[in-house]
């Protein structure tokens, strides 16, 4: 009993560690007011920049595996009344206006190169498959954990698989809500999801897998917490929102 006290314990302490680390590391400032253009498949040598008051700003680019980010801070011209965003490439250039669809604070885009349009927002479509890719991965990492603890009964494998996909569909939907430059906030919102996904899964695998003793399945959870807290925090910084 001693001994697994020591073990829960040990455990227990890396995780905190991990934790107090991120909370150090992504703490930062409120996001000053912003826009942000979404490019799906950017092509080569894209430039965009934003025309107001006969002058011209160019965007700062911020480049993801899927996508890039082209973004604009408000403080200098947020008063302005009428901003075109110029789309330069490879071999046309054009523009669209932005009058009157800006907000107090963030705005998102996304432009439609083909059809030379933008939209408010991010689409649906982006945003269900970001969704299933970090499920997706999160899953896999979790279930060789799974694999490697021994838990081989069907019964077992279907629990975790249905409580896994619950509270890792849930949160990534609601990651997914956050704003394309909140990545700092996005990786605390992250590490008090996950404590709450723990505790849950804790309480729920404890109750209704039967396969091996407690200590190995509460040893499970927290180990394949951790880890998914950890591969989460990184495809944040890699993957858009």
């Amino acid at each position: 009993m001693v001994k697994t006290n020591k073990i829960l314990f040990a455990v227990m302490l890396l995780i905190a560690v991990v934790i107090g680390t991120s909370l150090v590391c992504h703490g930062n400032a409120m996001a000053p007011p912003s826009i942000v253009i979404i490019v799906p498949n950017e092509p080569n040598n894209l430039e965009l920049g934003i025309e107001w008051n006969e002058e011209y700003v160019k965007a700062n680019r911020i480049n993801k595996i899927v996508e890039a980010h082209y973004t604009f801070y408000l403080y200098s011209f947020r008063s302005t009344k009428k901003i075109n965003l110029i789309i330069d490439t490879e071999d046309r250039t054009f523009q669209i206006p932005l009058d009157g669809d800006l907000k107090s604070h963030t705005n998102v885009f996304t432009l439609d190169l083909e059809n030379q349009t933008l939209t408010m927002e991010k689409s649906l479509s982006r945003s269900a498959t970001l969704v299933s890719i970090r499920v997706f991965l999160t899953l896999t990492i979790e279930a060789l954990v799974f694999l490697i603890f021994g838990y081989r009964q069907k019964k077992s494998w279907i629990i975790f698989l249905v409580i896994n996909l619950i509270t890792q569909g849930f949160l990534n939907i609601w990651l997914a809500g956050f704003g394309p430059l909140t990545t700092g906030y996005v990786i605390l919102a992250l590490i008090f999801a996950e404590i709450l996904i723990l505790i849950v899964e804790m309480f729920t695998l404890l109750i209704f897998i039967k396969e091996h003793r407690r200590l190995r399945t509460a040893l499970f959870v927290l180990l394949a917490n951790l880890l998914s807290l950890i591969v989460g925090g990184y495809l944040i910084t890699i993957l858009p929102l």
